[in-house]
């Protein structure tokens, strides 16, 4: 007797979380009174990051690994427009949480764990760090209270059966580790280089269905817990001196910058 056995495909259901940020192209200013940055009329798109795990995300659909990609972000109602970036780069479909609370890292992973036990995505693919904090904690968060295997500083993603190989940076090199699924990537900037949404799929994105949702809705918590004392633009450089000999130079180094001893 012969026996046939037939191995599905497998395919992952991924979530992407996004941030709207100012532009990296826009120089920083902060507010005359020292609260904070100002955002007035700036011009806001989505972390650099995040595009990187928008774009893996679409090219593990393409490639028939995933099924769906869905974009959320924590935000106001604005970031509707980041989700309509990540839309128009491939994802599926979109989740607001709309908050105009400054959302701390913590907060965020929290919510995005409602997310999650809500979709039950296989995967879950997050910037790295957004480039207006630069903290660098939301993914390890959310892995650590899901209790998901991670892999950060992603610089390569390979999806198998049950498990995804990362190849991920470290001070000494390239680490690669496999995770079992579901868990959690966080993406470097050697990962991919991101798309540009065509205009076509630019149309399409504002057909695609986005849910809105409130910090509420998952029983969440988004007072911030750290109080900003003084946001200050770092002091100007000052310009610096030519010397004569090398003597000098020592004495400068010795005396007023203090590098030598």
């Amino acid at each position: 007797m012969n026996l046939k056995l037939q191995i599905k495909d497998f395919t992952m259901k991924i979530l992407v979380p996004v941030k709207r940020v100012v532009d990296y192209n826009v120089k920083i200013r902060v507010k005359p009174d020292q609260t904070g940055v100002d955002l007035a009329n700036v011009k806001m798109s989505m972390n650099p990051f995040c595009e990187i795990a928008v774009e893996e995300a679409v090219r593990l659909q393409e490639a028939g690994t995933a099924s769906e990609v869905i974009a959320v972000s924590v935000g106001p109602a604005q970031a509707q427009e980041t989700i309509r970036t990540a839309l128009a780069m491939g994802a599926d479909r979109g989740i607001l949480i709309q908050t105009d609370v400054e959302v701390e890292p913590l907060a965020i992973a929290k919510l995005l764990k409602g997310v999650v036990e809500a979709e039950s995505p296989d995967l879950v693919i997050l910037g790295k760090q957004a480039i207006d904090g630069d903290n660098n904690q939301t993914g390890q968060m959310l892995a650590a209270l899901l209790g998901w295997p991670q892999g950060t500083f992603a610089s390569e993603i390979k999806p198998e059966a049950g498990n995804i190989g990362v190849t991920r940076e470290i001070d000494g090199g390239l680490q690669t580790i496999k995770l079992n699924l579901p868990a959690i990537v966080t993406t470097d900037l050697r990962l991919n280089e991101p798309r540009y949404a065509s205009l076509p799929n630019i149309m399409k994105a504002k057909k695609k269905p986005i849910d809105e949702k409130t910090p509420e809705d998952y029983g969440v918590d988004v007072t911030p817990q750290l109080e900003i004392v003084k946001v200050a633009e770092p002091p100007v450089r000052e310009a610096g001196v030519k010397v004569e000999t090398i003597q000098e130079l020592v004495d400068k180094l010795k005396n007023e910058a203090g590098v030598l001893s």
